[in-house]
């Protein structure tokens, strides 16, 4: 038995691959106001998807469904689509496309697979006994069963004794989910929804045009991690076969997070923080998929807020008195260990605002030490500091003296037992994960040289209680969320910098403590000596 060609059906196929694609580098280079109108139009038509006037008629495509024909599910596996015999795994006879149900079989495997080759599935939805192939009405959907991937990047062989082999080996996906548009929906030809198009092939009887059922694979439910290795000497697998019906609004909505995933991959991101995305659309319903995005949307916006007032304070400041050198030096160092921490433990997601964060960390400390660099010659330039700056220096310093003798001691004491009693992957792990635990673990402790500024000069006009504010928002709402598992798949934290979130939450309530405190007394200011002008004849 062969797979049918495109050429041998009595079909009418509709293909938007190619618009499609067309629109989806359009839409990269489209603007922000676009964007959103894009979006709301595309929601609308979620909600509100126009059907046929009186049902029938030419310029009407009614559902092969609606008549409500004995059809038949079979999956088949074969080496090649189209171009191969093909071997029945999973049989349902008679299927209903309103049905729900899983099935669980062994598949054998070809020699060509066992030895690093591929196997496909092909789905056929078809006339209930009769061969699919006999059946000029049948839609069937081909999916890939394997795929390459390297052996370290599977939970098979994180074994350190066993070998490792840095060529792709094959793998094999555990579990099949399909569904079928089984909403009976007359569509108008002028009104057609592109994203069900590409889905659609129509039969069509004299005038009147019938859609065939919509058959997709959901790829979303698909997870690298359960991918099993093929070896030589594997002869069968498990493969579960899930199905369900659902509703056009719901197609067409799981048709659209598909291509949003494929998209993100075209931009770089790994298979890893693909299934953490999936996870996190996936694992939720709608209702709590679209609170999440909104609470994503308000801490993106405060986060911004926060660092567009950030950048343009620091710009503004014309004297630096006030601002603990110190605690500026640590944030940035932290950021920049933080940053490479989370290089190997979370996603992309995360990565993107911890690594801006940084860049602007390290920015301060460029302007606090008032370094300039200078392109001619390559030199650096320190510029002089004023009084008040060097009572600054002189407060901050003494501070850190102060907490040094704090700080030392239990970030030695931490690293030495994170060496002996840990089990870590190599001295770079165990020196950067040292680091960071340090780093978060005395977050709180870099406050001190600020705070005690403060009180030294008795105001806290040189600080920007709106990027406080921002960002003590901001954490407020992480740790909310945190403590309400429902979003604890929006994104990879590690708990330690979970922790180290309500760093900004005490120092933001502090500086409206010292706020309350020294509002009336501003920061005294070093008298400028007058000098008189004397006019000459």
């Amino acid at each position: 038995m062969k797979v049918r060609t495109a050429g041998q059906q009595q079909l009418v196929h509709f293909d938007l691959h190619t618009n499609a694609t067309q629109s989806l580098y359009a839409d990269r280079h489209t603007g922000a106001g676009e964007l959103m109108f894009t979006t709301a139009w595309l929601l609308y038509g979620f909600l509100n998807t126009k059907s046929c006037d009186g049902g029938r008629g030419e310029h009407c495509i009614t559902s092969y469904l609606a008549a409500r024909p004995r059809l038949q599910m079979s999956v088949f596996t074969c080496l090649v689509p189209d171009n191969s015999p093909l071997e029945l795994a999973v049989k349902i006879d008679p299927f209903d496309p309103h049905s729900r149900f899983e099935r669980k079989v062994h598949v054998s495997l070809p020699g060509e697979t066992r030895a690093n080759g591929t196997l496909f599935a092909v789905v056929y939805v078809h006339k209930a006994g009769v061969s699919p192939l006999e059946d000029s009405r049948e839609v069937h959907y081909a999916v890939q069963l394997t795929t390459y991937i390297t052996p370290s990047r599977t939970d098979v062989q994180k074994d350190k004794e066993k070998p490792r082999s840095e060529n792709p080996v094959s793998h094999w996906r555990p579990h099949l989910s399909l569904t079928v548009m089984s909403e009976d929906f007359t569509f108008t030809k002028a009104g057609l929804p592109s994203d069900v198009r590409r889905y659609m092939r129509v039969s069509q009887e004299g005038r009147q045009m019938m859609y065939l059922p919509l058959l997709m694979v959901n790829e979303l439910n698909f997870r690298v991690r359960d991918l099993m290795e093929i070896s030589s000497g594997t002869v069968q697998l498990p493969l579960t076969v899930s199905y369900e019906g659902i509703s056009l609004r719901g197609f067409r909505f799981w048709v659209h997070l598909q291509d949003m995933v494929y998209s993100l991959q075209q931009f770089g991101f790994t298979d890893e923080n693909i299934d953490e995305i999936k996870e996190a659309l996936v694992g939720s319903n709608l209702y709590l998929l679209v609170l999440t995005a909104f609470i994503t949307a308000l801490q993106l916006i405060c986060e911004f807020l926060a660092l567009k007032n950030d950048i343009s304070s620091w710009r503004k400041k014309k004297s630096m008195a006030g601002i603990s050198r110190k605690t500026v030096l640590w944030r940035s160092l932290g950021a920049l260990l933080i940053f490479l921490y989370l290089l190997e433990e979370t996603s992309l997601l995360v990565l993107l605002p911890v690594g801006l964060g940084a860049c602007v960390e390290v920015w301060k400390v460029f302007t606090v030490f008032k370094i300039q660099i200078q392109c001619k010659g390559n030199k650096l330039h320190v510029n002089k500091l004023d009084e008040e700056e060097r009572k600054t220096v002189e407060y901050d310093t003494q501070a850190s003296r102060y907490l040094s003798y704090l700080v030392y001691p239990l970030c030695i004491s931490g690293a030495v037992f994170s060496l002996a009693y840990l089990r870590q992957k190599s001295y770079y792990s165990w020196l950067i994960s040292t680091l960071v635990t340090g780093v978060y673990a005395f977050g709180f402790l870099s406050m001190a040289p600020q705070l005690y500024i403060n009180h030294k000069l008795k105001s806290v006009s040189h600080l920007q209680g709106t990027v406080l504010m921002y960002r003590g928002v901001n954490t407020l709402i992480s740790d909310l969320c945190s403590c309400a598992s429902f979003f604890s798949s929006s994104g990879s934290f590690s708990s330690s910098h979970q922790l180290s979130c309500f760093r900004d939450e005490l120092l933001f309530f502090l500086y409206l403590y010292q706020r309350s405190r020294f509002a009336s007394k501003p920061r005294k200011r070093e008298p400028v000596p007058h000098t008189k002008k004397v006019k000459t004849q």
